[in-house]
């Protein structure tokens, strides 16, 4: 799962069409063991990252957020729930990091007017960010709920839940 998400980084994409925020969703949502829930995603942005020389932690804030909306999926996902947390997570992602490069940049006047601009310019980016984290929600928690219906095993227990040897 990292090794694909992280690929969706490194592929020709519309910039912030990734599955990033899908996968922390849906690790939020079905992955027994937090750790493992916040793990999964930052390791996919951490590799890609090492390899496109670029790292922003204010993405990795906004993507461990993301992981907390969809812990608040647990025991109750459906259509509706994942996306309304798709479209949370990316509004939220719009809010965080575009906020963040206007305080920590001189690329716009620190302004309410500057502020604003910075909002508009990354506009496009959260179109993109939107309809990548439907779209990979999608690919995720319908692939999940396809899995389950073949496999009714899957329903009574979250992934990455190992029974302890003793």
């Amino acid at each position: 799962m990292i090794l694909a998400a992280a690929a969706t980084r490194l592929i020709p994409h519309p910039p912030n069409m990734t599955a990033i925020g899908a996968v922390a969703l849906f690790g939020g949502a079905y992955f027994s063991r937090r750790w493992l829930a916040v793990l999964v995603p930052l390791a996919a942005m951490l590799l890609s990252d090492i390899a496109l020389w670029s790292i922003e932690p204010m993405t990795y804030v906004c993507f461990l957020l993301t992981v907390g909306l969809g812990m608040l999926l647990r025991d109750r996902i459906s259509f509706g729930g994942v996306t309304i947390a798709a479209v949370a997570a990316s509004v939220m992602f719009f809010l965080l990091s575009n906020g963040w490069v206007w305080f920590g940049s001189k690329m716009y006047p620190q302004n309410v007017a500057g502020l604003i601009e910075c909002y508009v310019a990354g506009l496009p980016f959260a179109q993109n960010m939107l309809v990548g984290n439907l779209f990979y929600c999608g690919v995720l928690f319908g692939g999940m709920e396809a899995c389950q219906r073949v496999w009714p095993a899957l329903r009574q227990r979250s992934l990455a839940t190992v029974p302890v040897q003793r």
